[in-house]
């Protein structure tokens, strides 16, 4: 049976210095962290992203770190992930080929909530999926791929840096990977810093201090559970 990790990825009020939004009915929209490292060719920029969300002064020319790469996003192709962070890396790198990557991200909460579950203010939430078309790849291991396993992952925002410094990539399954049109919350509705019981029952995770910038892992039950509730929604 599956397993799953679900990480923290996306803006935060660090880079660029807000949060994605949230909307009334729960669904969002995914805005990246800006690109920090030099890249080797062209990446996309916040404006040519067209993105709703309302981003500071200054960040329209800003180039992104377009990671995770989901197909339907503007200027990605394929379902990729790279990560040089070892407090990440290691447990992606247990998943087998079939297990799930699960995405999450903080969002802000924008206008009167439609839905129960949307916290005040700003909360965690999971936006996204892949579900592993192959074995994860250590970094060390990339340059070593065949030309075709390669070409997979050449939209990765880690592949156009000018040092590759990926310390594991995934790769998606296009069937059953992408971004979820409904949020699935994992903060409480009282409170964004309070974890709810997806953190707290399912996850490997205690839900006490910032839970919400820590991997969580999930076992095969609580993979179940949580991908029913990201396929049926929660209304």
């Amino acid at each position: 049976m599956s397993r799953a990790v679900a990480i923290n990825v996306g803006a935060n009020t660090n880079a660029p210095g807000v949060r994605g939004p949230i909307h009334p009915d729960g669904s969002f929209e995914f805005v990246p962290i800006p690109e920090d490292a030099p890249t080797a060719e062209p990446v996309p920029t916040y404006a040519d992203l067209a993105l709703d969300a309302d981003l500071p002064d200054g960040t329209a020319d800003l180039p992104v770190h377009l990671d995770p790469e989901f197909a339907e996003y503007p200027e990605c192709e394929r379902y990729t992930y790279g990560d040089p962070h070892g407090v990440k890396a290691r447990p992606l790198l247990d998943l087998t080929a079939g297990d799930y990557a699960l995405f999450y991200a903080t969002l802000t909460t924008q206008g009167d909530p439609e839905r129960d579950w949307i916290a005040p203010e700003w909360g965690a939430y999971l936006v996204g999926q892949f579900r592993l078309a192959r074995d994860p790849v250590p970094g060390d291991a990339y340059a070593d791929l065949p030309d075709a396993e390669r070409a997979r992952f050449r939209n990765n925002a880690h592949v156009k840096r000018e040092a590759f410094d990926a310390a594991v990539l995934l790769a998606g399954e296009p069937s059953e990977s992408g971004l979820y049109d409904t949020a699935v919350p994992l903060s409480s509705p009282e409170r964004g810093v309070d974890a709810n019981r997806i953190v707290t029952e399912l996850s490997s995770d205690s839900g006490n201090g910032p839970w919400w910038r820590r991997p969580m892992r999930f076992g095969a039950e609580g993979t179940a559970e949580l991908l029913d509730l990201a396929s049926h929604g929660l209304a």
